[in-house]
């Protein structure tokens, strides 16, 4: 039998671990009677802790929401989890010396055994370089915005912004999709119902936001592939559209899905719609394709595949 106290955290951690437990699903994992469960219950909410409660038939008990954070009950394995996934942050700005600090309460109070596993698993892993599929640095998102867009996403808030210095709209927000370390919103225009993905590091978020709306959800309801298409026609600081060659079948053989998009014009011949933030990364996937094909634009794609062409040139030994 545990002790009263005892028995308070682990009432606490079953409320914490799943959104409702009826009085005799407490009283089944306590090992104790519904009337021990009912003191309990009430023992927590004597100490601030929101303990909601439904009665009737199907009736169960919830943390609510409260003025305080309550303690968090971790069980090894998600405090180990977490431990290294505060260690892994990246992207975010402003949230670096947050997760340090939230790191060092963490391990200040984790057991002696599950400071020797995290600690043997810093020591064992190494991560690699993040950014090895481009020149171009890794965008960063400020952690205030892509909070204030997950709330206007939970309370169906429209969003109003600038949108790469220029461009003002607002927006019903939908879906935040983070894809190749960048982070993207899907959202609808309701002046024109079209679909359209963000950039977040492209985004200058206006105050007040814009009027409620009712959700009617993305055809299809993709969103992460709806990014991917999106991204190759309008979220990369440069864009190109490359004959090549050979059959839309045999490109989409040599390519990775997310590359770009490939458009068909005969049994030889197809369009690739492809993107990225540097010519020089555009230059290297097509480069990687193995077929011939032509651009036509923009220029600066154009004046760096001469300056390529010239320099592998000179690469070659005169025969």
């Amino acid at each position: 039998m545990q002790t009263s106290s005892g028995r308070l955290l682990a009432l606490l951690g079953l409320l914490q671990s799943r959104t409702m437990w009826s009085g005799a699903e407490l009283a089944e994992r306590l090992e104790v009677s519904g009337r021990t469960v009912r003191k309990d219950i009430e023992r927590l909410r004597q100490l601030d802790y929101p303990v909601e409660a439904v009665r009737g038939p199907g009736g169960y008990y919830r943390l609510g929401i409260g003025a305080k954070l309550p303690p968090l009950l971790l069980d090894d394995e998600e405090a180990v989890a977490v431990a290294v996934g505060l260690r892994a942050i990246t992207g975010l700005k402003g949230v670096e010396e947050t997760s340090v600090r939230a790191l060092v309460k963490l391990e200040a109070v984790l057991p002696h055994r599950l400071q020797l596993q995290v600690n043997a698993l810093r020591k064992a892993v190494q991560a690699g370089p993040e950014n090895t599929g481009t020149n171009a640095p890794d965008p960063v998102v400020d952690a205030g915005l892509l909070m204030s867009i997950a709330a206007a996403i939970r309370d169906h808030q429209e969003v109003r912004f600038v949108y790469r210095d220029d461009e003002r709209l607002q927006v019903e927000p939908y879906r935040l999709v983070s894809w190749q370390r960048r982070w993207y919103l899907v959202a609808r225009d309701a002046s024109n119902s079209t679909w359209s993905s963000f950039r977040l590091d492209w985004m200058q978020l206006r105050t007040p936001g814009g009027r409620r709306f009712s959700p009617v959800g993305l055809p299809g309801g993709d969103y992460p592939a709806f990014v991917l298409r999106t991204t190759a026609f309008a979220g990369w600081h440069v864009h190109a559209r490359i004959t090549v060659n050979a059959s839309a079948a045999e490109v989409l053989s040599r390519i990775n899905p997310t590359v770009g998009i490939v458009e068909a014009i005969d049994e030889n011949t197809c369009v690739l719609v492809t993107g990225a933030d540097t010519v020089e990364t555009v230059a290297v996937y097509i480069g990687m394709l193995g077929l011939d094909f032509t651009v036509t634009k923009p220029p600066e794609l154009l004046a760096h595949l001469r300056t390529v062409a010239e320099r592998y040139a000179r690469a070659v030994p005169a025969t």
